[in-house]
């Protein structure tokens, strides 16, 4: 029996997994290897790697764990069932192991919107999160795809980033009347044609082509994209949700089913690995005291 069981090996699994084997727990991660970022050319605000390919950080990051005994599987957690003492994982390749707890780190996946040549650039020139990739776009032409207030106010932030700023609401902007005066303000035109499509090359946006065969110029687009977890199994589990669709956690990524622990992008709303891995240490140092209070280790 593993003493955790960690589902996702981006950068809240692996920080966990990293602190559980420097504790001597054994750990089981299990990861597919398609992290959300896969595509994006770099990471940043993360201190000491800004800028380094996110497939580089994920590969690093494993490396160090070769010394804890971290045991890896490349392979998906199709189900997780509550037994006594535990639980009981079922994995994709068939088989089964059991553990004291799991950590849920697996994350979230962006829902785009079905635009000919939008995903084509997502990660390249087409981003949801400016503190991300506002820089690299700085003094830029960018566009702002989304409706209502969400979108108002990505639209009004990337300001900071670039004083060209349009929105294209891909049909009713239904934003309130305060929200348009505050985008005219600020000088930011809205377009409410629907997209037709994307216009790029080599995966860099050019231009957003509108139903009326108006070409809107850009550098850049961001999206405030629905997103929605990438696994079933903390629903499956109990584990309350968000209005968000996040996992309901505390600040130490408990969840409120015992033994169940969840951290990185589907537990909270700021979304950078940086954050991502501080909470899976967080979550790791939980699960550790609770492991300690099942052998008496601890002192009331």
């Amino acid at each position: 029996m593993y003493d955790t069981v960690i589902v996702g090996g981006g950068p809240a699994g692996l920080s966990a997994a990293l602190v559980l084997g420097r504790c001597r727990r054994s750990v089981l991660v299990c990861d597919v290897g398609v992290p959300r970022n896969a595509r994006s050319l770099g990471l940043h605000c993360f201190l000491s790697r800004d800028g380094i390919a996110p497939l580089e950080l994920l590969r690093l990051s494993r490396t160090e764990l070769d010394r804890y005994n971290v045991e890896r599987r490349s392979t998906e957690v199709t189900d997780i069932e509550i037994v006594t003492g535990g639980f009981n994982v079922t994995l994709a390749d068939g088989g089964h192991v059991s553990s004291r707890t799991v950590l849920i780190a697996c994350g979230v996946r962006d829902s785009m919107p079905d635009i000919p040549g939008l995903n084509d650039c997502f990660g390249i020139s087409v981003h949801h999160c400016p503190y991300c990739d506002g820089w690299e776009w700085r003094e830029k032409t960018i566009v702002v795809i989304g409706q209502r207030s969400s979108a108002a106010a990505l639209a009004l932030s990337l300001k900071t980033w670039s004083d060209r700023v349009t929105l294209c609401s891909n049909g009713p902007a239904r934003v309130s009347a305060a929200q348009y005066e505050r985008l005219a303000r600020q000088d930011i035109l809205i377009y409410q044609a629907r997209i037709a499509s994307i216009e790029h090359s080599a995966r860099r946006v050019q231009h957003l082509v509108l139903a009326s065969g108006e070409r809107v110029v850009c550098d850049a687009i961001f999206i405030g994209t629905r997103q929605q977890l990438q696994s079933a199994l903390p629903r499956r589990l109990g584990c309350s949700l968000t209005r968000k669709g996040t996992v309901k956690t505390d600040h130490l990524g408990r969840t409120g089913v015992p033994g169940v622990y969840v951290a990185g992008d589907a537990s909270h709303d700021v979304q950078f690995a940086i954050v991502a891995a501080a909470e899976g240490a967080k979550a790791a140092v939980a699960i550790n005291k609770a492991l300690q209070e099942r052998t008496g280790l601890t002192v009331e």
